[in-house]
């Protein structure tokens, strides 16, 4: 069967409208899920405008009707923003909020089970914050309003290529602070089990260094002696396939050459760098540790370019994949 999946437009001000519509012009969505338009009629309607194409979509009430058998795009209205209030290029509490209330929505159908995963266009921080969000991030939010206790970490991927943090939205100053056996068990066991449930059965790990040339044996910090190094082993010895540390500037390389699957990072940039060098309008965020398949296109809502028609949908077309792969595989 196919993948039921909810799409909210992300953050009106941004490029999201504009690359939820290109997405679904795209001849084998239809084929590969059964999906769900989440948001405000008139914010799809713009994005439509802004790509140059128009959006068919039959509104519905996925909790009543059966949604699935249409042929068009179903749509569960909502009523989030003014369309008089919608600020091409501009981060406002206005397009925060609408975000906010999407997403809960999603969230409210994926725990309910009408939905088995949710894909997001680009939300803006800045407008999350003014919103209400009360979080570092959305993925803090969603484990709040989910009730979610175990870890939860940011997983990015691209063209097969995974990395999960140990630390993520923290000053650089704070991140020694957070190199722990246990966080680093944690962050290994969340990426191994996302990529078994994203169809890689025996999933292929190495763990990175926190300081230059790995320590150099300890002259330049200890952290990779007395701390990384034996969370290794003990993963080693728990039958984790699994490998590491590895200097930061290195460990990309194997990845680069698909000798390994994923890569555990000590912080959010050291990951982050390499991923959007190698393909900026192809990675993908995935929310780690929901208990259902959440993505987005890793790049951001590009106010530069909002409302200009030139947004490039390949990020976004791999976090639709990527979350039908998963909806797929998740149990």
């Amino acid at each position: 069967m196919k993948p039921r999946i909810g799409i909210i437009p992300g953050d009106p001000s941004g490029i999201g409208p504009e690359l939820i519509a290109k997405l679904l012009v795209s001849h084998d969505v239809s084929e590969k899920a059964n999906i769900l338009l989440i948001g405000d009629e008139h914010v799809f309607r713009m994005g439509g405008m802004q790509a140059g194409t128009q959006i068919i979509m039959n509104d519905c009430d996925p909790r009543q009707d059966n949604w699935t058998e249409d042929k068009n795009f179903s749509h569960f209205p909502m009523d989030t923003i003014d369309p008089k209030a919608v600020e091409v290029a501009i981060a406002t509490k206005s397009s925060g909020k609408s975000v906010l209330k999407c997403l809960d929505c999603a969230l409210e159908l994926a725990r309910d089970g009408i939905i088995d995963a949710i894909t997001f266009a680009p939300f803006n921080k800045t407008a999350l914050i003014d919103a209400g969000l009360g979080h570092e991030d959305e993925l803090h939010y969603m484990a709040e309003f989910l009730g979610v206790k175990n870890y939860i970490s940011e997983l990015n991927t691209l063209d097969g290529i995974w990395t999960s943090r140990v630390s993520s939205h923290i000053a650089l100053k704070d991140v020694p602070m957070y190199i722990t056996e246990d966080r680093i068990f944690e962050a290994i066991y969340l990426i191994d089990k996302t990529l078994k449930r994203s169809g890689i059965i025996r999933p292929r790990l190495s763990v990175a260094a926190l300081n230059p040339h790995g320590g150099d044996n300890g002259n330049f910090g200890r952290e990779e002696i007395d701390i990384i190094q034996p969370a290794v082993g003990k993963m080693q010895a728990e039958q984790v396939n699994i490998d590491g540390p590895w200097p930061s500037d290195t460990i990309f390389l194997k990845a680069k050459a698909k000798d390994v699957d994923g890569i555990i990072t000590m912080y959010h940039d050291q990951g982050q760098i390499a991923l959007k060098l190698m393909g900026f309008d192809k990675g993908v965020t995935v929310q780690g540790g929901i208990p259902f398949p959440v993505t987005t296109p890793a790049h951001g809502t590009a106010f530069d370019i909002a409302g200009m028609g030139k947004s490039n949908v390949g990020a976004t077309r791999a976090a639709f994949n990527l979350a039908c792969e998963m909806a797929l595989h998740w149990h």
